[in-house]
Parts: structure tokens; C-alpha cells; sequence
């Protein structure tokens, strides 16, 4: 599946670096988006052949880019200039369960609060009805030529 219009409107990560296919819903303070993984991914090759996962680092940063996500709509509706989301801090990570070829995760995002220029969020990911991973996360929105 090839990443929506939206979605490559609204962030700068374009393939093979882009980690969400669609956004499924969206609230003021929340988005939740999908991603499927394919057995023909690069990374397989390398992230123990034979017997392949995808790495938790990918998913990470598929909650990472549901973040900016969420920001880039956010900053679109306060009026605020078209920008980047640079991530600017990451706790909390909890890993519950592997995620394989062919599996489609769920990825949600809250927005909990906004301090001196970052955003606070939190984030999971779901493939089907087992929790993959937890991760609290803080985000800059960074105006070209200006400060965050």
C-alpha cells in the first residue's frame, strides 16, 4: 500500500523512510493510522533472517510519524505556518510483542500537552488486538528559518 495524498501532504517522510499508509481517525487531541509491513521490505533482509520481525525501531518512529501527523493538523488549524516536526525527546518505551511480515498495525497518538514550543505525547501500537509497544515522546514544530 502506497501512502495517501494526505499523508504526504501534511509530513516530509516519503518512502522507503515514510511508516504510515493511511490515517483511520482523528479528534482534536488524537490520531489513529494504520501501516502495513511487507515480506519484501529491505530491512527483512537483514533483521534476523530466516526468521524475520520488523524492527522495534520502525515501529517507533511509525508512532513518531503519526506524531507529526497529529502536530501538522494541530498547527494547520492554529493558523501556524507550514513547518517540520522534529522530535525532540523519547521515554517510556515498552516493547510487548514482535510484529511480522505481513501484519497491519494500528498506531495511536495523543496529544497530552504543549510547553515552551514542544508538544507531549503519547503513542501505542496494536497489530489486531495485541498491544506491540507503548512510548511517551516529545515533539518541536520548526518553522523554516525561524525557531521552534
Amino acid at each position: 500500500m502506497t501512502a495517501s495524498p494526505t499523508i504526504l501532504s501534511l509530513i516530509p517522510h516519503r518512502p522507503p523512510f515514510l511508516f504510515v499508509d493511511s490515517i483511520v481517525s482523528e479528534g482534536a487531541d488524537t490520531l489513529v493510522a494504520q501501516r502495513t509491513f511487507h515480506a519484501a521490505e529491505a530491512f527483512y533482509q537483514g533483521h534476523y533472517p530466516g526468521a524475520p520481525i520488523t524492527p522495534g525501531v520502525l515501529l517507533c518512529e511509525a508512532v513518531f510519524q503519526t506524531g507529526a501527523l497529529l502536530m501538522a493538523r494541530h498547527m494547520a488549524g492554529q493558523g501556524t505556518q507550514p513547518g517540520i516536526p522534529l522530535l525532540a525527546k523519547i521515554s517510556d518505551v515498552r516493547f510487548r510483542n514482535p510484529v511480522y511480515p505481513g501484519e497491519t498495525i494500528t498506531i495511536e497518538v495523543k496529544r497530552k500537552e504543549s510547553l515552551g514550543g514542544f508538544t507531549m505525547m503519547s503513542g501505542s501500537v496494536k497489530s489486531g488486538d495485541k498491544r506491540v509497544l507503548t512510548v511517551d515522546f516529545s515533539v518541536a514544530w520548526k518553522i523554516p528559518g525561524g525557531t521552534p
